[in-house]
């Protein structure tokens, strides 16, 4: 009886389609690098940006998070190890099943595995990964392995089989034990290669082939489970637009801040020396700073008021702020038209305790977290990455 390895062979020889999924993913690992991400560990807001799938961003009509999310790898280790599963059974699944088939069963297992994932987590975790398609493979071969065990010496049966089985368990398992590991994404990718596994059957005896009713039921029962899959969908916390848009405009009015502080302390620097009017001080101030602010409270207050926005509090905080230091701004240049002592007083006052507004505690609720890290991510409710 031959092996499974030379029977395997000699119905497909090469495997181009796993070699070109372990390169695509080396491929977007490398790009991430290069992009700022980090050799041992990445941000969420880095996952964000290549393509992870999270629940605002992906409900939010970015439903291609779901694949692309499969290419994504929180750092080297995450990345070796998934590599190392999709070399090691991505050769033999693809011959099982030959290239198309293949493929079929490896993206519709990571699309369920991301899906089940998104509504696992109610849409709050990042996730990024290969392994719930990783998963599906390894579905597929058990299925190609119990479906063919009559043809294959015991030995080897049973060396394949609760070999893929085994590894497929434990790896599940440590989901369970271990935090920070998508095993929602596991199961769906699983569920959804079994079920791959006998839609695309491709038996070694070819001369028996599988019944038509056998794969039409597993085709139901995907498509079917699909269908329950959609209908759970939970409904999105927020739109990560409008949250972008939200840290984009804070990034911006805290980088003019700066500049329009430096202007007004220069324009008072020049005003102690003498060499300029009260007249002339109050219409710089006008143009330098109070016109400034009154712009930048305006773009805040422009942007759409939802409460449940990470960044909602730091928004309402820095609009607060500005409006702060525009009425300030406004007090000084009306008291040195006036010439009036108290007056000025009371504005650079006021402009002091504003300042108390934009100090770097307060500021970091525009610095969301994520589990393990310092660096941006997600805010509290969306504290966690999830490895795949």
């Amino acid at each position: 009886m031959p092996s499974l390895h030379d029977l395997l062979y000699q119905r497909t020889r090469r495997v181009p389609v796993t070699q070109l999924l372990v390169i695509v993913n080396l491929l977007v690992f490398i790009a991430m690098l290069a992009g700022g991400a980090g050799l041992w560990h990445s941000s969420n807001s880095v996952q964000l940006a290549w393509g992870a799938n999270f629940g605002p961003a992906t409900q939010d009509g970015e439903w291609w998070r779901l694949g692309s999310a499969m290419f994504l790898h929180f750092g080297a280790v995450h990345l070796t190890l998934n590599l190392w599963a999709l070399w090691d059974g991505g050769q033999l699944v693809e011959r099982m099943y030959g290239h198309a088939r293949f493929a079929g069963i490896y993206f519709a297992s990571g699309l369920a595995g991301n899906l089940l994932s998104l509504i696992a987590h109610r849409g709050l975790a990042v996730s990024g990964g290969a392994s719930g398609a990783i998963f599906g493979m390894y579905g597929a071969l058990l299925v190609f392995l119990w479906r063919e065990r009559r043809n294959l010496h015991p030995e080897e049966f049973r060396w394949f089989f609760w070999g893929a089985a085994s590894f497929a368990g434990i790896a599940l398992v440590l989901g369970l034990l271990v935090t920070g590991i998508d095993n929602a994404a596991h199961i769906g990718g699983f569920l959804a290669g079994i079920l791959g596994g006998i839609v695309f059957a491709r038996p070694i005896d070819v001369t028996k082939p599988v019944s038509r009713s056998s794969r039409l039921l597993a085709g139901c029962a995907f498509t079917f489970a699909i269908v329950i899959l959609v209908s759970q969908i939970p409904v999105r916390a927020y739109r990560w637009s409008e949250e972008a848009l939200a840290r984009k405009e804070i990034g911006e009015f805290l980088r003019d801040d700066i500049a329009i502080t430096q202007a007004w302390q220069s324009i008072l620097d020049e005003g102690k020396q003498g060499n300029i009017s009260f007249e002339e001080l109050a219409g710089r101030i006008d143009t330098a700073v109070s016109d400034r602010y009154e712009e930048s409270f305006e773009q805040l207050s422009d942007l759409p008021p939802n409460p449940a926005l990470p960044s909602a509090a730091t928004v309402e905080m820095l609009r607060h702020y500005a409006e702060r230091r525009r009425d300030a701004s406004r007090a000084l240049a009306e008291g040195l038209r006036a010439h009036k002592p108290e007056q000025i007083r009371d504005a650079l006052e006021m402009a002091r305790q504003s300042r108390q507004l934009a100090s770097p505690d307060r500021t970091e609720g525009d610095k969301p977290r994520q589990k393990n890290a310092t660096e941006p991510g997600m805010a509290k409710p969306e504290n966690e990455h999830q490895d795949k």
